[in-house]
């Protein structure tokens, strides 16, 4: 963890983003302010100093956001037959859990919403990037490469979606950033000076990419120095080309996005399909 990680986390709190995907455990945390969480399930970044909910699609119009959240006031560990005294024994009956209690279980001033459906579990982040957070991807707090790449796409309105989780077969990829096209999809990925010069991730990193590339997917690949000292000039550009090359970013509808050059910036185009005639909108 870096220092300046520390000292936000000390300054601010750890926030957890958990799910909540079963309307009697919402009613338990109503009820009884606690939420649990398997022991050999529990996030890195532990413990939490606040907890907050990400509701699923049983939850209707709070669906696919963060609407609540609370100060954990204690954590204890637990066995399952201690958190459910009346449920029957069975095979998990002896399974650890963290129990969660909460001071109070509060509404935030506005929800935190998912663009797209996504599989999240947990979110680790601090409390100013909570708080400040509208959407999903405005809470991931994985490194400051990516951090510094997502304030950029940020700036000239380029979506992606941050920490995707990719299902090919039976293996799991977690994508830095997807970005959704209208003939295609590209991965950019964010490559830390060591972890990814080191020669076995050298030859995970390639063999996921082939795997990717062979499901349609494009890759890109940024160095930290890419990142740090060119990413409005050769990071942006090199991302905003794929994007043009695969039809322009997908939207609701019959809208899709391209960027182009003027001057020294990046602006983004509307391209309007009606008919098969195409119209362009500039911003």
């Amino acid at each position: 963890m870096s220092a300046k990680r520390r000292r936000t986390s000390a300054n601010y709190g750890e926030v957890l983003i958990a799910i909540m995907n079963s309307k009697s455990d919402f009613a338990l945390l109503q009820e009884q302010l606690w939420y649990r969480i398997p022991v050999a399930s529990a996030p890195s970044r532990w413990p939490p100093q606040w907890l907050a909910f990400y509701q699923t699609k049983i939850f209707g119009d709070e669906a696919y956001a963060v609407h609540y959240y609370g100060r954990v006031a204690a954590i204890e560990n637990v066995k399952r037959d201690e958190l459910f005294p009346h449920e029957m024994p069975n095979a998990k009956s002896e399974r650890k859990y963290y129990r969660l209690r909460l001071d109070s279980l509060e509404p935030l001033p506005r929800p935190i919403v998912s663009r797209r459906w996504r599989r999240i579990v947990f979110i680790s982040t601090t409390w100013l990037k909570f708080i400040a957070a509208s959407e999903i991807n405005g809470l991931y707090d994985e490194s400051p490469l990516e951090d510094q790449l997502w304030e950029e796409l940020q700036r000239l309105q380029i979506g992606a979606e941050r920490q995707w989780d990719l299902r090919l077969g039976n293996r799991r990829y977690l994508l830095d950033f997807a970005e959704f096209c209208q003939n295609g999809q590209i991965d950019i990925e964010t490559d830390g000076d060591t972890w990814h010069s080191e020669r076995k991730q050298i030859a995970s990193d390639n063999e996921r990419d082939n795997a990717l590339q062979a499901s349609g997917w494009h890759v890109l690949r940024f160095n930290g120095k890419q990142i740090r000292e060119s990413a409005a000039e050769y990071c942006v550009p090199n991302i905003t080309a794929a994007i043009n090359k695969l039809g322009g970013l997908s939207a609701e509808g019959l809208v899709s996005r391209r960027f182009y050059k003027s001057g020294d910036d990046v602006v983004q185009q509307l391209t309007l399909f009606d008919g098969g005639e195409e119209y362009e909108v500039d911003s």
